[in-house]
């Protein structure tokens, strides 16, 4: 996610996105554990979304 795509989405959608990334994070590490995971660079690039997610939230109830 860019953060241009990020901007133009409203609170509601960004909590949607943010609730979603959560537990693909969560499913990633269960496949991670489990040896089932194709590429682990997937789990830092959830995280970073997550990050960026919760930064562009905080910047909208300023």
């Amino acid at each position: 996610m860019k953060k241009k795509d990020l901007k133009k989405l409203t609170k509601d959608q960004m909590l949607e996105n943010l609730e979603k990334l959560k537990k693909d994070l969560f499913n990633f590490r269960f496949q991670k554990v489990n040896g089932q995971i194709k590429s682990t660079a997937q789990i830092a690039e959830t995280k970073k979304n997550i990050a960026r997610l919760k930064t562009m939230i905080e910047v909208k109830n300023a």
